[in-house]
């Protein structure tokens, strides 16, 4: 249990003395990349949805370390249970962007066949379990996954998401108990940024930390400083290992900030202390980071470049592939719910397919309305 807040890097990007996970220079590059490429992708995302392209974003501009850090620390074999606020994921499992991008059109490409709101993906071959809006869900299937795992006799870790909003919910303490009565191989992550929508952290919880709340549950508990991405990795190195070898899971908050609004339906300037605000920004993770590659003589403007440019030219390919596919056919509405269509279904089916035919259905019912 360690309620300190545990930090490596420090304001100016140095690391403190025998803190550095001294990660190979290839593999710093490429953290660098995906955080400067999840926050392209995020103002793409709102971007569109002002453009009423799309009908709803969420944005995880500010946690870019706290995920990915976070993230980092697992095998591709591992598993997630993600929140809504962990799309830098999708790209360190290399998920093709035009199918992420899909999603949010909720297009014929999408996985989810149009089914799920915008930015609720879910990719099987990325071991990336569906994002569900009802808060802290996730806590206990992963949970149950890990038990399962465990009962198996398999090495496989399970990380699930929430925020700090996400401690309230029965999912949260049904989720930690059971995990850790069983032992299961599980990392929770709290993100604690501040704000569950529009409600303070300072409201949600009586408690002194996220963290401390482990103890009741008979788990580790830890603090890291959100915004450094190395001391978020090296914690959650730690307790995905701890996870591996059988000795069961760990409560890992990382402390960060929402900068931006909780969605594209909201707006934190009605509720949010401009100068803590300002404050955070200056904490800006992807800035911190990059001023310990400058110290590794790792960052250029050159390589900044390649990063940014990069990402913007990805994802407009992305959007233009995304944007060209069709909706979904209308007959998916009838996929997946029985492995054998029942006579009715089938009536029904080619019911609608008669009404498509003669133009009675298929029209524009205009944008999602969020």
């Amino acid at each position: 249990m360690s309620l300190e807040l545990l930090s490596i890097l420090d304001k100016d990007g140095k690391a403190h003395k025998g803190t550095d996970p001294n990660l190979p220079a290839a593999e710093l590059q490429k953290l660098y990349r995906l955080m400067v490429a999840t926050r392209a992708l995020d103002d793409r995302g709102l971007a569109l949805q002002r453009q009423g392209r799309i009908g709803f974003y969420l944005q995880s501009t500010g946690q870019e370390a706290s995920h990915l850090g976070a993230a980092y620390a697992l095998k591709d074999s591992d598993w997630l249970f993600p929140a809504y606020r962990q799309p830098g994921i999708l790209l360190l499992r290399e998920v093709p962007l035009h199918m992420v991008v899909s999603e949010w059109f909720g297009n014929s490409g999408d996985t989810s066949k149009g089914r799920q709101m915008p930015v609720h993906y879910s990719f099987r071959q990325a071991n990336f379990v569906s994002i569900s809006s009802p808060i802290g869900t996730q806590l206990t299937q992963a949970a149950g996954a890990g038990m399962a795992a465990r009962m198996r006799g398999d090495d496989t870790v399970f990380m699930t998401f929430c925020g700090d909003g996400g401690t309230s919910s029965n999912d949260f303490h049904t989720g930690l108990n059971f995990a850790a009565v069983y032992k299961a191989p599980v990392v929770f992550v709290c993100e604690n940024n501040g704000y569950a929508i529009s409600v303070p952290s300072g409201k949600q919880t009586a408690s002194e930390s996220m963290a401390i709340k482990a103890e009741a549950y008979g788990m580790p508990g830890v603090r890291v400083d959100g915004n450094d991405i190395l001391a978020v990795y090296r914690v959650c190195k730690e307790a995905v290992d701890r996870a591996r070898k059988g000795e069961g899971p760990t409560l890992v908050e990382t402390v960060t900030h929402r900068m931006a609004s909780h969605s594209s339906s909201d707006d934190a300037a009605r509720y949010r202390d401009a100068k803590d605000y300002e404050a955070w920004k200056k904490k800006d993770p992807i800035a911190r980071f990059q001023l310990y590659l400058k110290h590794k003589k790792l960052w250029n403007e050159a390589f900044e470049q390649e990063c940014v440019e990069g990402a913007k030219v990805a994802i407009q390919a992305a959007v233009t592939t995304a944007e060209a596919l069709p909706n979904p056919n209308v007959d998916s509405l009838f996929d997946d719910v029985f492995m054998n269509l029942t006579p009715q279904l089938k009536e029904q089916r080619q019911e609608l397919r008669d009404l498509v035919a003669k133009g009675g259905v298929g029209a524009d019912v205009g944008a999602f309305p969020l």
